[in-house]
């Protein structure tokens, strides 16, 4: 079964960690990233810029309106995902709880993902 893990951060917290925190955390998650690739779970993913570059898409009174910037009520924003295929939730929950950014403060949603919808 597939899973997506959606990884999130306070950016602030994020740009104000030291710089040798921010590539420690970063060197951990390529070679997490890596393992995942060679034990064969990781079937996709990336890093997102920042919540800065977003552009939201609303319907208003039957238009799409088209905002600059996200507009989710959160102070955590979405820094990246990864899909990985798994045995079930535990193995899952297992992959996730080593995403190294959890040690600075992020958190990291896991969901399955719908099998109709799969690619």
């Amino acid at each position: 079964m597939q899973y997506m893990l959606m990884c999130c951060i306070d950016e602030a917290l994020w740009n104000g960690l030291p710089d040798a925190e921010r590539d420690s955390v970063m060197n951990d998650y390529h070679a997490l990233i890596q393992e995942m690739v060679t034990s064969g779970h990781y079937r996709g993913g990336a890093r997102l810029q920042s919540v800065d570059s977003a552009t939201t898409l609303r319907e208003q009174n039957g238009k799409v309106v088209t905002l600059d910037g996200p507009f989710a009520e959160s102070r955590e924003q979405l820094g990246g995902f990864h899909v990985v295929e798994c045995r079930d939730l535990d193995e899952a929950l297992a992959l996730a709880r080593r995403i190294p950014p959890l040690r600075v403060g992020g958190s990291v949603e896991v969901r399955p993902v719908d099998p109709a919808y799969q690619l």
